[in-house]
């Protein structure tokens, strides 16, 4: 590299470094103004950044030339003849056809970002993603058609490398930007409403905790990936509440533990969330700014634009609202930007960013006490992620740095309701009377405690940091076989108000191998490696097939026939509060707690485990244009942690000196459920028209071991003497909480010219679930029968947009039609009947 070369590539450097510095802008809801002069300017500084780029000479390279070769393939990857249509900066350049063989060559191109779009006899036409192309070498680009308007999709979880899901055998479904701009939501939940085998829980209106339950699992067994950094909490879950749809391109979800690649906590299953990229050669500038009750408001500025080597995408948003009860506004401020830069022709390096921060009034389960808490709860939360992806000959290398970090502080200001107290201990503080009636049709009437007495304000603040390096290796062998192997450092502290400080580092590693038998017969098994700070050393297996009866056709009525099977295990970290609270932890706090620990053997708390299963047929109907599928899925899920009390913990085993020394109890690895099921789906596509899919699950969960107290000594509330109710936990053989027998969902979409309109429904049954309630001598008599509490409705929402004019949209949604209280949670009101409308303008965006 020449030293002028050097100097303008250090500038960049600096440039760049400045501003993803300005991007990390705190968002403050009581400084608007403050907050448009910083968006301005990193903007401003995106823009700069790409005119330099673009005004960078490169005339000692002006006269040589690149090319682009590769192989048009179907979607199982075999060899297509077919015509490619080379495009440079949006305007077509070249074309030429491959061969029975699939061969393309594109030669003598000056340096420059390129896209190819591929067609064939029977077969959509498909545009590849850009590549750049330097001013020497070649680059080699496989571009894949596809069967039928139903679109092909690529998955990043299922595998090492980034495969069509046609060549996998695992359940995922991807969330393209097209469905998330139709269904016109602020926030991602939505979307994964639509999802087979998901359960989203919604804890009262917008804002509210969210979490999802994947085939039964627990909400922490779920990981969520943003650009690959991991979001959950350590070793915990992930609440959705604060994610919002601001410039997300994609999400993925897979359905079956693959902590083979994805390491702990990817039990149930794996969410990863894709960031938006700039895409057109002039800069694209999107305003869109809307309105309806409830006080709701939202704006969005967004930036974007590929030039050369380098892209780039700002985006911010602000969303707000008031909800419908009291107490209960909030608040969403994101701040998103993604940069891409192309090093030569065979490295990408991309770097993320996403800046979350929320407001929320937390009423309480308003309607279990029949007046609002007065607390509230504030959020901060930052994922970014460095990536460099190189690709040279038969190798594909990807390292990554990501970085999370996670505050939230909630505050209860002072305590909310009547005095009461009866035993002269201190007060507590009820709610007024009120009915509570079950989906069960059993009711009580009283008065429940709504705070208890303490010190207040009462604030309780949790904060969590995680670096993880990765670096793996993708190996095309032969025709036909595949090696992957990688392998990560995972840094980890996080504390809580009731736990110290945490600090981990774990490894990990796998190996992975995939291959194929005539396109026909793939199959991908992989073996993971985990070294955890807390529990040690795990390995974990993981084995998927994918066998095709018949194979895709282009032109017969009844089309492909895809068999699937997956079977592996999944394996989950402990919490912080669950670490510090284990058997081992709380000994080795204490004076005699080495020599307990020695003479007993007693470990640290091991990690939660789940053995998954599942077999699946897919069949592809009238050329390509219907899809449906049928699932069965079996999890056992074991070793799962809870809390067992000092009494009780001698009936596992644990000696009676050991359990007499700790008090109260522990935490220990004791508890086990099961999940079984079935997933039935169906998809439909009329050109980019009309699309339909539609999905039902049902699922059969089951406790089959707990020693926590409410698990072996069941409530008993006088009004319902015959009945055992588990008070904060299920009871043994009783299905787990918040997981519905039934769920299913519809979505329509039609377009037509300027205007689409789209409606969707989420149809969910009866799930046990609990009050948790005290009343006020802490008594039972506020609670109700677990089995069929909550649930049972229909969420019905539509949508559409009307482009009045080049560059000019109008847009429009409605939430719960029907205005049903679709909130799962017994006593928290889920958002009414929605209206809001607004406009969007687009500036520029060409090529």
């Amino acid at each position: 590299m020449n030293r002028n070369r050097r100097t303008r590539l250090t500038i960049f450097s600096e440039t760049l470094h400045e501003s993803v510095r300005s991007s990390t802008i705190e968002i403050e809801s009581n400084r608007g103004e403050r907050f448009v002069v910083r968006l301005v300017r990193t903007v401003v500084s995106m823009a700069v950044i790409a005119f330099a780029v673009e005004a960078v000479p490169l005339m000692a390279l002006a006269f040589q030339a690149g090319s682009i070769s590769g192989t048009v393939v179907d979607p199982l990857g075999a060899s297509v003849a077919g015509t490619i249509v080379l495009y440079r900066d949006g305007s077509e350049v070249a074309q030429t056809t491959s061969g029975t063989d699939g061969a393309y060559t594109f030669t003598g191109l000056p340096s420059g970002r390129y896209r190819m779009e591929a067609s064939a006899a029977g077969f959509e036409a498909t545009m590849s993603e850009a590549v750049f192309v330097g001013s020497t070498g070649n680059m080699a680009v496989d571009v894949s058609v596809q069967i039928g308007p139903l679109e092909q999709q690529i998955s990043v979880t299922a595998a090492s490398a980034e495969l069509p899901v046609a060549q996998i055998g695992v359940p995922v479904s991807i969330i393209g930007q097209d469905l998330i701009e139709r269904l016109g939501k602020p926030d991602i939940l939505e979307a994964l409403r639509t999802v087979p085998g998901l359960s989203v829980v919604q804890t009262g209106a917008r804002g509210g905790a969210t979490s999802v339950f994947t085939r039964g699992g627990e909400a922490d067994f779920t990981k969520v990936l943003m650009d690959g950094a991991p979001a959950n909490d350590i070793g915990g879950a992930f609440s959705f509440d604060a994610l919002s749809t601001t410039a997300i391109e994609s999400i993925e979800v897979l359905r079956t533990a693959n902590s083979v690649l994805h390491g702990a906590d990817a039990m149930s299953g794996v969410i990863s969330v894709e960031t938006r990229r700039g895409k057109t050669r002039l800069p694209e500038l999107t305003y869109a700014v809307d309105g309806g009750n409830l006080h709701t408001s939202r704006n969005e500025l967004a930036l974007g634009q590929a030039v050369g080597r380098f892209d780039y995408f700002v985006d911010a948003s602000r969303y707000d609202t008031d909800n419908d009860v009291p107490n209960n506004e909030y608040r969403n401020d994101t701040l998103v930007s993604r940069v891409g830069f192309f090093l030569g022709s065979t490295t990408n390096i991309d770097a993320t960013l996403r800046r979350v921060e929320t407001g929320f009034g937390s009423p309480n389960g308003i309607l279990l006490y029949g007046i609002p808490d007065d607390s509230n709860s504030r959020g901060r939360f930052t994922y970014s992620t460095v990536r460099s992806v190189s690709v040279v000959d038969r190798v594909r290398t990807t390292f990554q740095y990501s970085y999370t970090e996670q505050d939230a502080l909630y505050t209860n200001s002072t305590p909310t309701g009547e005095e009461f107290d009866p035993f002269g201990f201190g007060a507590n503080y009820l709610g007024d009377q009120i009915t509570i009636t079950g989906q069960n049709g059993h009711s009580v009437t009283g008065r429940a405690i709504l705070d208890y007495g303490g010190v207040y304000p009462s604030v309780f603040s949790t904060n969590s940091r995680r670096h993880l390096f990765t670096g793996k290796a993708d190996l095309e062998l032969l025709d036909g076989l595949d090696l992957s192997f990688g392998g990560r450092i995972e840094d980890e502290a996080g504390f809580t108000t009731f736990a110290s400080l945490a600090d981990r580092r774990n490894h990990g590693g796998f190996i992975e191998g995939r291959g194929n038998i005539g396109r026909r017969f793939f199959v991908t098994g992989g073996v993971g490696f985990e070294d955890n700070a807390v529990f040690g050393h795990e390995t974990v297996p993981r084995l998927s097939l994918a066998f095709y009866a018949r194979q895709p056709s282009s032109v017969s009525a009844f089309g492909e026939t895809k068999l699937m099977f997956n079977i592996g295990e999944g394996i989950k970290a402990p919490t912080v509060s669950d670490d510090r609270s284990s058997l081992f932890a709380v000994l080795s706090g204490l004076d005699n707690g080495p020599d307990l620990i020695n003479r007993f053997g007693v470990s640290p708390i091991g990690p939660e485990r789940v053995r998954t299963l599942d077999a699946g047929l897919e069949q592809r109907f009238w050329e390509g244009r219907v899809r449906a599928g049928l699932s069965y899925f079996n999890n056992s899920n074991k070793d799962l942690i809870e809390f067992v009390s000092g009494q009780i913990l001698p009936r596992l085993g644990v000696p009676t000196d050991v359990a007499n020394s700790i008090g109260f109890g522990a935490t220990i690895n004791s508890a086990s459920f099961d999940a079984q099921g079935l997933e039935l789906s169906g998809d439909l596509a009329l050109a980019n028209q009309f699309l339909f899919s539609g999905w039902y699950t049902f699922l059969d969960a089951e406790v089959t071991e707990s020693f926590s107290g409410g698990a072996l000594t069941p409530t008993i509330n006088p009004a319902f003497p015959d009945i055992e109710i588990g008070h904060f936990a299920p009871l043994v053989g009783a299905r787990p909480f918040a997981r519905p027998t039934h769920s299913g969902g519809l979505t329509f979409s039609w377009a037509r010219g300027p205007g689409q309109i789209s409606l969707t429904g989420s149809f969910v049954g009866k799930q046990d679930g609990s009050t948790f309630l005290f009343d006020g001598f802490f008594g039972s008599s506020m609670l109700l029968p677990n089995k069929d509490l909550s649930g049972n409705y229909e969420k019905v929402d539509l949508s559409g947009s009307y482009r009045l004019r080049r560059g000019v949209k109008w847009y429009a949604s409605i939430e719960n039609l029907l205005n049903q209280n679709y909130s799962q949670t017994l006593g928290f009101p889920g958002l009414p009947f929605t209206i809001r409308s607004g406009v969007s303008f687009t500036v520029g965006g060409e090529g």
